[in-house]
């Protein structure tokens, strides 16, 4: 025994020295990861490509001519849709593709995004916070093989879709070129891959997967900031974005391929720092070290409320943030708004008598910051499920606690903190645009816009309460509620929905706030449903068993 243990740590250093032990084991960790994602990757990439394909014949419906098309251009060439969908390119002859670069590349690039921050993290840190990494790096698993492996699926996946799209994009609109298809693939990609490379970073930083998520998310944030403000005036700061790289492609336009070479450098450099810190700490820890804190816990660790509050107090804190930096951003653009307006007289007919372009701006930005409060609102729940998966509720619920009260307590957190972000970001918006505008109303007419929008957010919660009740393997689908809501709330006018498509959007009955009125008869069957759906989540959590997958 003694001779095997003496043996064993000098054959780890020579493999060491030989270079090729931080990477042993990749291949397999690669064939696990596809194996245990073998319905959530087809999902990712199905829904995004057949989100753009599936939309893209909808193009020659809704503008058939070229008069269609200019006249859409027109709408487009403003600061305020330029802050919210990016620089217009092509707008003297506006083809299918320009538009198509316009008006889908900034979405799709997002979600991309989003996939591969959230993959990212779900097979590196969150392997490390549950303990499996540590198990596996117990037997022949070198240190970097987790990261590789991930980021070698999460590379594929986003390299598969710029693929398809490139494949796929033609087909379903003739007007389309392969060549320039392939670049808006590669574009979205280029986004993907740097995210991904943002997602192995800040695993590293903390030691909670959903911290590590908060601070990508946070990042992309950031990015899209930039970019916005970028847009409208101050140019050198969309060149700090990644977005702004893809979108300086000028796909469908110009075809320039260079810009995604800062992405793929970005993306080198974010991994190599990600690995030069996975070698520097250990397993399980972050480069942050939380707090020894108390010895004695304090009462408000007393009850289940408590506890909630300080399990997602970190998350309620940055989503806060972003959402005051997302309203102060966007209501320092108000201005310039306001001044293109008066010399836009197409802009001023679309408009008719939905209010200002100001109203119809400021509008916009609350129903996004309503998507992001909802986005908050769902991960808070799936916190719920990711204690039960991960076997902590079972010996909370062995006490006095019972399981509504367990439940409930991290409902209102969802339902508290998605009310506070709100207030937060709408009263960032307001006040900034109170200001820039000098009219102190806005502060006023914001803050109840916000609110407006609560009721709709709270049904997202709500939804996603009754399938953890009934159905938690299915919890995740509360992010085909929002991503609904998202392409309702923020693409409705370009694919000109049928109205009855955006009455279901939980978004709808405060869309024309604040310069229009609140559909007041919406808002009280959204609260009735999420009561009812509420209810009826936390009635099936009393009945059904707790599961650990």
């Amino acid at each position: 025994m003694s001779v095997t243990t003496a043996e064993r740590p000098r054959q780890h250093a020579a493999e060491r020295r030989n270079g090729g032990s931080t990477l042993t084991g990749t291949a397999t960790m690669i064939r696990f990861i596809l194996r245990r994602d073998r319905v959530r990757l087809p999902i990712w990439i199905g829904a995004i490509v057949l989100g753009v394909v599936g939309s893209l014949p909808s193009f020659t419906e809704t503008y058939p001519t070229a008069a269609d098309r200019q006249a859409r251009a027109d709408l487009l060439d403003n600061p305020a849709t330029v802050a919210l969908t990016g620089p217009a390119y092509g707008t003297d002859n506006y083809t299918f593709g320009a538009m198509t670069a316009n008006e889908l590349l900034l979405w799709v690039a997002i979600a991309m995004a989003l996939m591969s921050v959230l993959l990212m993290v779900r097979h590196t840190r969150a392997e490390e916070e549950t303990g499996r990494t540590e198990l596996l790096r117990a037997g022949v698993l070198g240190r970097h093989a987790g990261t590789t492996a991930a980021f070698t699926v999460v590379a594929g996946a986003n390299l598969l879709i710029a693929l398809l799209l490139g494949l796929l994009m033609p087909s379903a609109l003739d007007e389309l070129s392969t060549s320039s298809s392939l670049l808006f693939g590669a574009a979205v990609a280029s986004v993907g891959l740097v995210f991904a490379g943002v997602g192995a970073l800040t695993a590293q930083v903390t030691e909670h997967a959903r911290a590590a998520t908060g601070l990508a998310a946070a990042a992309l944030g950031v990015a899209f900031a930039l970019r916005a403000i970028g847009d409208v005036g101050t140019e050198w700061l969309s060149w700090l974005s990644p977005i702004g790289w893809a979108q300086r492609t000028k796909v469908y336009v110009d075809d320039r391929w260079w810009p995604l070479l800062l992405s793929v450098a970005l993306t080198v450099v974010l991994m190599a720092v990600a690995y030069a810190t996975t070698s520097r700490r250990d397993v399980g820890a972050g480069l942050v070290q939380p707090s020894p804190g108390s010895p004695r816990a304090g009462k408000d660790l007393s009850s289940p409320l408590g506890l909630a509050v300080r399990l997602q107090r970190g998350g309620l804190i940055g989503w806060g943030v972003g959402l005051l930096v997302f309203g102060v951003a966007y209501g320092s653009l108000a201005p310039s708004i306001e001044e293109f307006v008066s010399d836009n007289s197409t802009i001023q007919d679309f408009l008719g008598d939905a209010g200002t372009l100001i109203d119809g701006f400021m509008g916009m930005v609350v129903m996004m910051m309503a998507l992001l409060a909802a986005a908050y609102g769902l991960t808070s729940m799936l916190r719920l499920r990711a204690e039960e998966t991960s076997g902590r509720a079972e010996p909370i619920l062995a006490t006095a606690v019972s399981r509504t009260r367990f439940a409930a307590s991290h409902l209102i957190v969802a339902l508290g903190g998605s009310l506070l972000i709100m207030l937060v970001g709408g009263l960032g918006l307001g006040i900034t645009g109170a200001i820039t505008l000098d009219d102190g109303s806005m502060v006023g007419k914001l803050l109840g816009t916000a609110l407006a929008h609560v009721v709709g957010v709270w049904l997202v919660v709500a939804i996603v309460v009754a399938l953890f009740g009934w159905a938690p393997q299915l919890v995740h689908l509360g992010w085909v509620v929002l991503t609904f809501g998202v392409v309702v709330g923020v693409l409705g006018g370009f694919f000109q929905f049928p109205d009855w498509v955006t009455k279901i959007s939980p978004f709808d009955a405060a869309s024309t706030l604040p310069g229009g009125d609140l559909n007041t008869a919406a808002v009280v069957i959204m609260g009735v449903l999420a009561v009812a759906l509420t209810w009826i989540g936390l009635l099936g959590f009393r009945r059904r068993d707790l599961t650990t997958t």
